[in-house]
């Protein structure tokens, strides 16, 4: 949890203790949910509302899973739980400095969607950089998702299945911001 999600329910705490106010009313713990799993993804409000409305427009599927689905496919997450970069922000800054490729061809689109199927390496060219010092390392220490493969020799990897809520934690309740987003 970032430090500014945890300010805000520490105050929301000590309001409750002193008797003051009543607490968070329900459109603000919606309003922090949605506010937390945004900060978590780091994408605009802009980008946030076009893939709450997209899981909002989806028939015949649960709109939770989709907007999860969404955004745990967006190839700077996909890097991120592969375990290439330490943060989703040193994912999207890799991806944006054309480290990554997808299928064999540079990309620099943090946002780009990967299907199952998908081949993500790092570039030929940026496998001496610092970012992949003692890769191998590094990633023996951090547990690989379900839905994802890797090679380390290789340094190439991708996605076998669609992450579930359960494979791939969920960083706040979709429900609660689908609700925000339906008022």
């Amino acid at each position: 949890m970032s430090q500014k999600f945890a300010l805000s329910q520490e105050r929301a705490e000590r309001t409750k203790r002193r008797g003051r106010g009543r607490g968070p009313t329900e459109y603000g713990k919606q309003l922090l949910e949605k506010q937390k799993v945004r900060f978590t993804y780091g994408i605009s409000e802009k980008q946030f509302s076009a893939y709450v409305r997209e899981a909002m427009a989806s028939h015949g599927a649960v709109p939770s899973d989709v907007l999860h689905r969404a955004l745990e496919m967006r190839l700077d997450n996909v890097i991120y739980r592969l375990g290439l970069a330490p943060t989703r922000r040193a994912a999207r800054q890799m991806v944006s400095h054309g480290h990554i490729t997808v299928n064999g061809r540079k990309t620099t689109i943090p946002s780009r969607r990967i299907v199952i199927g998908d081949r993500i390496g790092v570039r030929e060219g940026s496998r001496g950089r610092a970012y992949f010092d003692n890769f191998q390392e590094k990633f023996m220490e951090r547990p690989l998702a379900s839905w994802l493969s890797w090679n380390p020799k290789a340094m190439e990897g991708g996605v076998v299945e669609l992450p579930t809520t359960v494979a791939a934690d969920p960083a706040g309740d979709l429900a609660a911001v689908l609700s925000f987003y339906s008022r």
